[in-house]
C-alpha cells in the first residue's frame, strides 16, 4: 500500500524562518538548520524550504542555506523560491535540492514546466497553485500569483490540466484564505484538485491541529499534507502527528528517532564562491 507523507514546511525571510498569515509575514520563529535537525530527529518524510523574501532575485544566500541544509537533511528536500528560469533550478538542485517548487513562473512562462521535467524529470517537479474563491470562474477558485498579491483571471482547473500537460510531477495547493489561519485545509479546494487530476497532491496552508491533517487526506483525497507553523511550538511535533495519523487509520511511515550528529550550529560553507571557482554554474 502506498504510503501518504507528512512534509515539513519552513518558510524563510531574508535567511530566517518565519511563520505568515495569507501570506503576510508574522513573527520570527528562528534558525532553519534548528528546524531541519528537529525534523531529522523524527524522520519526517520530507523537508520543503522556501524563500519567501521580497527580492526578484535568487539570493545567494538562499543558495548557501540550501547547499548547508542538504548536507544536514537525510530526508527529501524540496526547495523553491521566485523560480523563474532553469539555471535556477540548476543551481537549486546541484545545490542539494531533490525537488524543485514552482509558483508564479508556471502562470507567466508554463514553458519552463517542460523544461524542469525534460531535464530533471517530472518526480523533480512541484507546481505549487495558490488559489482564492472567485464565483467568476467554473471551479469557484481563481489561481493568484506573486504571493498571493496577483490576480491571473485563470481558473484553477484550467491552469492544473495545463500543468499536468506541460510535466508536472506533483501539485502543492494552497488557498489565500486559509493560509496561517489554524481552521485547516479548503477542503473544497484540495478535493476539487485532487479529483481532476492523476497527478499526486500536497495539501497545504491552514493546519490549526493534528485532525486537519487527516481530513488533507480522507476529506480533500490528497496524497500528502504539508504544514509549518504548528510544528514550530509543539514538543516533538512530527512524531505526535504521526502517531494521531496512524490511529486514524492512514498508511504512514513510521516516525522512529534518529539520532543525528550535526553541530547545532553550523558554520556556513561558501557554496556559490566555490562553485564559481570550479568554472561556473553549468
Amino acid at each position: 500500500m502506498t504510503k501518504n507523507r507528512l512534509i515539513a514546511s519552513l518558510l524563510l525571510y531574508n535567511g530566517n524562518v518565519v511563520q505568515t498569515r495569507r501570506f503576510k509575514r508574522t513573527n520570527m520563529v528562528g534558525s532553519a538548520f534548528t528546524a531541519v535537525d528537529f525534523f531529522n530527529t523524527w524522520t519526517v518524510d520530507e523537508i520543503m524550504v522556501l524563500d519567501i523574501s521580497y527580492t526578484d532575485t535568487v539570493s545567494d544566500q538562499f543558495v548557501d542555506i540550501v547547499w548547508n541544509l542538504s548536507r544536514r537533511c537525510f530526508v527529501p528536500l524540496t526547495v523553491g523560491g521566485k523560480v523563474k528560469n532553469i539555471e535556477q533550478v540548476k543551481l537549486y538542485t546541484r545545490a542539494g535540492a531533490d525537488k524543485v517548487v514552482i509558483n508564479t513562473a508556471a502562470v507567466e512562462t508554463p514553458e519552463l514546466l517542460s523544461q524542469v521535467a525534460h531535464n530533471y524529470g517530472s518526480q523533480c517537479l512541484v507546481v505549487s497553485i495558490d488559489a482564492k474563491p472567485n464565483s467568476e470562474m467554473k471551479s469557484g477558485y481563481e489561481a493568484v500569483v506573486n504571493n498571493g498579491k496577483k490576480t491571473t483571471g485563470i481558473d484553477v482547473l484550467d491552469h492544473v490540466s495545463r500543468c499536468d500537460a506541460l510535466g508536472a510531477g506533483e501539485f502543492m495547493i494552497n488557498s489565500l484564505e486559509n493560509d496561517g489561519d489554524r481552521r485547516g485545509y479548503d477542503l473544497d479546494l484540495v478535493k476539487l484538485v485532487s479529483d481532476s487530476t492523476d497527478v499526486p497532491v500536497i495539501a497545504f496552508g491552514g493546519v490549526g491541529e493534528w485532525s486537519h491533517l487527516v481530513d488533507g487526506l480522507v476529506e480533500g483525497h490528497a496524497q500528502a499534507v504539508a504544514a509549518g507553523n504548528i510544528f514550530h511550538y509543539t514538543e516533538h511535533s512530527t512524531k505526535k502527528a504521526k502517531e494521531f495519523m496512524l490511529e486514524a487509520g492512514q498508511p504512514m511511515r513510521l516516525s522512529q528517532f534518529y539520532k543525528v550528529e550535526m553541530p547545532r550550529m553550523p558554520e556556513y560553507e561558501p557554496y556559490l564562491n566555490t562553485l564559481k571557482s570550479q568554472g561556473g554554474q553549468s
